[in-house]
């Protein structure tokens, strides 16, 4: 008897390791990794709060999964800032995997009045002295 509960706990252990892999898998993919995602969601809007800008300045702020590599010192996922003075340019902060520090990316979108969204690396008006190129350092 007890060499059948063992067969069917470790049948069971193994068609869940089966499904919850994959599916695991899969909502990464679809989602990004969660644990990037609450980091972005806990650091970006208080390094904004810290840097004076407040919800009425920002029209719309939200995490992303980028689709393509970054610079390997940043997690993967982004935070995504459009200000509302500035509503055609869109900011991007990284967070550093060492010391887990806000970084503002100096790639912006900036949406055409064509409506075609170029990547620009030049000053804006909410442009930081010092930021990282994301696409740099990747392998």
């Amino acid at each position: 008897m007890n060499k059948k509960k063992i067969y069917i706990t470790i049948s069971i252990l193994i068609a869940v390791i089966v499904i919850a892999i994959p599916m695991g898998f899969i909502y990464v993919l679809n989602n990004g990794n969660p644990y990037t995602k609450y980091m972005a969601n806990k650091y970006v809007p208080e390094y904004l709060e810290v840097k004076g800008y407040t919800d009425e300045e920002i029209e719309k702020s939200h995490y992303i999964e980028p689709k393509y590599l970054i610079n390997k010192d940043f997690y993967h996922g982004h935070y995504m800032v459009i200000f509302k003075d500035e509503p055609n340019t869109t900011y991007y902060y990284g967070i550093t995997k060492k010391g887990k520090q806000v970084q503002q990316f100096c790639e912006k979108d900036i949406l055409s009045s064509d409506g075609v969204t170029d990547i620009f690396e030049g000053e804006t008006k909410y442009s930081e002295k010092e930021c990282k190129n994301s696409l740099d350092n990747r392998d």
